[in-house]
């Protein structure tokens, strides 16, 4: 069983890995949302985030948060909730996630199965550091229609086209919504109060054409 160890990030990758081992972990770990884990037909990632990671990612849900709710878009989250297909197998645990142009599909459920449910329609991730085991393929598989990911000092918005993403300015889930916007926001958490950064997002939000 190889294995590949990176840092900050601690990233473990393990070879050839039963599912049932996969699912044994899972149920291990419990209601933990660390490590998360990541499974790829055999391949397993094992990540514990590092505190840059878990802020880039609140701060992102926030930002998606505060715009939906100045577009009056109906939008639900949910986390890093693990996600798995036995029959594809293949399983995942999102930075965060939204329901948004299927929120109606799930309205009311408290757990989602994906041989049933539509995947979410957003997927935040963060990549922080060189990523060990590509996500885009199982996320691609299971019918993922929008990635933002950030990756090395930038923003991407990433769009299902068949079986693979492409590059995309602007969002298919928030309407005029740019990477170069979302970049932009997030750097200036680093110099903006809480307060007056959500006020600056909101404001932002309402100057977008209806």
């Amino acid at each position: 069983m190889a294995t590949v160890l990176s840092s900050p990030e601690q990233r473990i990758v393990l070879r050839h890995v039963s599912w049932e081992t996969y699912e044994r972990l899972l149920d291990e770990r419990l209601d933990s949302n660390s490590p998360r884990f990541t499974f790829d037909e055999g391949w397993l990632e094992i990540m514990s985030p590092s505190s840059e990671h878990e802020e880039l990612s609140h701060i992102i849900t926030l930002l998606v948060n505060a715009l939906a709710e100045e577009m009056n878009i109906d939008v639900r989250g949910f986390g890093s909730t693990t996600f798995r297909r036995a029959d594809l197998k293949r399983g995942f645990e999102p930075d965060s996630c939204f329901y948004i142009q299927n929120v109606e599909r799930i309205r009311g459920k408290k757990k989602i199965d994906l041989t049933v449910d539509p995947p979410p329609d957003l997927v935040i991730e963060i990549d922080i550091t060189s990523e060990s085991l590509n996500k885009l393929p199982i996320y691609a598989k299971v019918g993922v229609p929008e990635i933002w990911r950030y990756e090395s000092e930038r923003l991407v918005i990433l769009n299902l086209e068949g079986d693979s993403y492409v590059e995309s300015g602007e969002s298919l889930a928030l309407a005029g919504v740019t990477s170069a916007a979302i970049f932009g926001f997030i750097k200036d958490t680093d110099s903006l109060r809480r307060p007056a950064w959500l006020k600056k997002v909101r404001a932002w939000a309402r100057s977008l054409p209806s």
